[in-house]
């Protein structure tokens, strides 16, 4: 595949070392791209997944995919999300995954190149409606890396699933370290009943 061929001659070019687990070409999923920066993290993600052989779709700001651009947003696997109407979005990807379309959604719970508070939940939520497993893809700025991670399937318990993603970006710093926010989701920070 050209897109496959494009991305072996960008990691055997570029400075940055490709380090990746396994994914299966013909599963579904969702893909954690994070730390998520700058828009070069995008582009890693984007080289990543296409060294893997993998199909993606990702979800962007609506705007994106206006023109002169537009076209090429979604030749790249892009999905618009009006951010200021949401709704429906989560039901739309679960039903695209009951009809048995085939595709790892690259999603930065970041939600935003600058430093935040929180991650969005949206990933695990997805994931969980979906039946899907997460993959923690990752860029990693001071060890010049990026790849795939680990996979995992969400219990359903938040706090316990965000350890996990915790625990393996504790040490990855994005493009634009000073930029990063903890993987960390305001649903964590909220009482429990009982």
């Amino acid at each position: 595949m050209i897109r496959e061929h494009v991305a072996r001659v960008y990691w055997s070019l570029s400075r940055w070392t490709l380090k990746t687990e396994p994914i299966d070409r013909d599963g579904a999923g969702i893909l954690v791209g994070a730390p998520h920066t700058s828009n070069w993290d995008f582009i890693h993600m984007l080289a990543i997944t296409a060294r893997a052989g993998v199909p993606v779709r990702y979800l962007g700001k609506h705007t994106l995919f206006k023109p002169p651009f537009g076209w090429l947003m979604r030749a790249l696997g892009g999905i618009p999300v009006d951010r200021r109407a949401p709704a429906g979005l989560v039901d739309e990807l679960v039903s695209r995954v009951a009809a048995g379309e085939k595709f790892y959604l690259v999603v930065t719970p970041e939600g935003t190149r600058s430093k935040g508070e929180y991650w969005k939940s949206g990933f695990l939520r997805i994931a969980r409606e979906a039946g899907l497993p997460v993959t923690l893809g990752y860029v990693d700025r001071t060890t010049m890396t990026a790849g795939l991670g680990p996979t995992f399937t969400p219990s359903g318990d938040i706090r316990a699933d965000m350890e996990l993603v915790r625990a393996f970006y504790a040490d990855k710093a994005g493009h634009t370290p000073s930029r990063r926010t903890e993987p960390r989701l305001r649903e964590e920070d909220q009482p429990t009943d009982g």
